[in-house]
């Protein structure tokens, strides 16, 4: 899967991101080599590999908030619909917003999506990670647990083509993990997943292929 120059793609495959010759430099510090890789339509793509070994620059590379130092990333469909949890929160805690005007950004994307529409989402969305009893609450004063779970409701609500999640389990209690595996299972169905996980974690055995990164990729 590295090392090529030419990308191609298997005529029974249904490609929807594709990856070619990509590398990364960091502060004179090569972060990724030539890597490529097409991800399908319905593929559920676990992601591990050592700390520092470029995952999450890979992940933030395909969503277009990092540019490669060389090689391209395409995405092979349009007005492709994604939803991202990235590792850590870049919602600042200190900032005065509840919790469900939280969830409901995940909307902004949404095109003429109406007022009732809107609410009634983000509604459905706060049952699903048992959060809507805190609605009202500012972000800053749920737990770290709960912030977590906010944030995965954000990242879901617009219903998405492309689920990228970045160590989905960090600061989630215990008690909520079990429920966070029916959600990612639920989704997998027909939303293609990007999930990366520093251990194979029960969320990482429902994937259909397994990849290992550092610098490269490997197939496991």
């Amino acid at each position: 899967m590295t090392g090529t120059k030419k990308c191609s793609i298997p005529p029974e495959a249904s490609p929807l991101i594709k990856v070619c010759n990509i590398s990364m430099e960091h502060n004179g510090k090569r972060v990724l080599s030539d890597v490529n890789l097409t991800i399908n339509k319905g593929d559920f793509v676990a992601i591990t590999g050592p700390n520092g070994g470029g995952k999450t620059t890979f992940m933030r590379i395909i969503l277009g908030l990092l540019k490669p130092t060389s090689g391209s990333v395409e995405i092979l469909k349009k007005d492709l619909r994604i939803g991202y949890l990235p590792q850590k929160s870049r919602v600042d805690s200190r900032f005065p917003i509840s919790v469900k005007d939280v969830v409901s950004s995940g909307l902004l994307a949404v095109k003429d999506i109406a007022r009732t529409e809107r609410e009634a989402r983000t509604r459905e969305i706060l049952d699903l990670v048992g959060l809507n009893e805190h609605r009202e609450k500012a972000f800053g004063a749920l737990s770290g647990g709960q912030q977590q779970r906010a944030l995965l409701a954000r990242a879901i609500i617009s219903r998405p083509e492309l689920l990228v999640l970045d160590e989905p389990l960090s600061y989630v209690d215990k008690h909520f993990e079990q429920r966070i595996y029916e959600i990612i299972s639920e989704l997998s169905r027909e939303t293609t997943i990007l999930l990366v996980s520093h251990e194979m974690t029960a969320i990482s055995r429902m994937a259909n292929r397994h990849l290992l990164i550092d610098r490269s990729v490997t197939l496991i």
